[in-house]
């Protein structure tokens, strides 16, 4: 009997590879899939590793009109040809170009999950141009899946959709995390002590680590700012940036590039395939994000058995517990994110048992394999009637 089909698709496919690492391999036990992006050899790529096929579609993240028209093109005539049951989308210009050509085309269930909302830290005439597209995105989607309870709130405020289309899966997060991976048994105290060496970091450096896109909306601007007069104080103290720069998308500011660059103290490794040796030997991550929806490094850190210091913002406050397994600071504000990193450096009892609750509060809530059964479940429910166009 022949497995239903099912389109996954992302704009770009690192997120593909990163976030959703393993999920489609899963999927394709159950159901034929289909991974969807742009960059034709990454994605070549991604698909061998999950062991599915891939359709390359160029998509880009910037504002982009007539490639997007012809992108929804491809994409309808592709869809005619395939005949999926469902559609599967993932970040914001691959939902709009997906939802809209599956709709055109029949497709019967069109999904959406929403990471993240970058609209929420624009304005004008650009951000009543986002509201737009995110409301259209989700009318042409039969469900969203917010992937947090605070991103679902969000959604509601701004009356881009109704509630009943919208749903959030297990505890949130669109893939949960695989605990067994991430896990900080597997590095040795000789492999910590290496790499640490080799970033020219002391066996007494405490090292706060951020993983992610070193960009304005992640909050480094005012990291590296608290960092600096935290590093006053705190001279063994070791910031760690592990991702690349986007300086056409959301630059830093120029003071910002040029601390880091002159600094001694902090250390950058450009885009790293596997985070887990630079969470290994670091002490605690740092994530004052302005945005998110339900950020993968925070779980990550967390099974790695690091206490987190993060903004007060959805899908960070759904993963930290405020003295449990890490503490809060206010969005874009430098003076909170230094009292916080002098706290943890400072305050051993503090420390030590948010690194006692850490990795046990990830495994209990966010196991990888919860995440994706409850998903499968989604779509099995769909099969039920699979040529109902809703």
């Amino acid at each position: 009997m022949a497995k239903n089909k099912i389109i996954r698709i992302t704009t770009v496919p690192i997120s593909m590879d990163k976030l959703l690492h393993g999920q489609l391999r899963f999927m394709s036990t159950h159901f034929e899939v289909v991974a969807i992006s742009s960059d034709a050899a990454y994605l070549e790529r991604v698909g061998a590793r999950e062991g599915v096929r891939t359709f390359s579609l160029e998509m880009s993240r910037k504002i982009t009109p007539l490639a997007d028209f012809i992108a929804i093109v491809k994409l309808y005539f592709f869809l005619r040809k395939e005949k999926p049951f469902i559609i599967h989308s993932h970040t914001p210009k691959a939902g709009l170009v997906s939802m809209i050509a599956a709709k055109l085309s029949g497709v019967p269930h069109r999904l959406h999950t929403v990471a993240g909302l970058p609209l929420l830290e624009t304005t004008g005439v650009k951000r009543t141009l986002l509201n737009w597209v995110e409301k259209f995105t989700y009318a042409c989607a039969t469900k969203v899946y917010p992937n947090s309870k605070g991103l679902k709130e969000i959604i509601l405020q701004e009356k881009f959709c109704t509630s009943l289309k919208l749903k959030v899966i297990g505890n949130g997060s669109s893939n949960g995390i695989d605990v067994g991976y991430f896990n900080p048994v597997l590095f040795t105290e000789l492999q910590n002590l290496a790499l640490r060496q080799q970033l020219h970091i002391g066996t007494s450096d405490f090292v706060f680590v951020f993983v992610g896109r070193l960009v304005s909306d992640k909050g480094i601007n005012e990291m590296v700012a608290a960092f600096e007069k935290h590093q006053i104080l705190h001279p063994l103290s070791k910031l760690l940036l592990v991702g690349d720069y986007e300086a056409n998308l959301d630059p830093l500011l120029p003071n910002t590039l040029q601390v880091i660059q002159t600094n001694d103290a902090i250390i950058t490794t450009g885009f790293q395939t596997d985070v887990r040796p630079y969470l290994a030997l670091s002490n605690a991550l740092v994530f004052p994000s302005y945005r998110e929806g339900f950020p993968n490094v925070v779980l990550q850190a967390g099974a790695m058995g690091l206490p987190c210091i993060v903004t007060n913002i959805n899908g960070c406050n759904e993963i930290i517990e405020e003295g449990i397994n890490g503490v809060f600071v206010s969005v874009k504000n430098t003076a909170n994110l230094l009292f916080k990193m002098n706290q943890l450096v400072e305050n051993n009892h503090l420390f030590h048992q948010l690194q006692t609750n850490s990795r046990s509060m990830i495994a209990t809530r966010f196991n990888q394999q919860v995440i994706w059964e409850a998903i499968k479940k989604e779509y099995i429910q769909l099969t039920v009637d699979p040529y109902h166009i809703k």
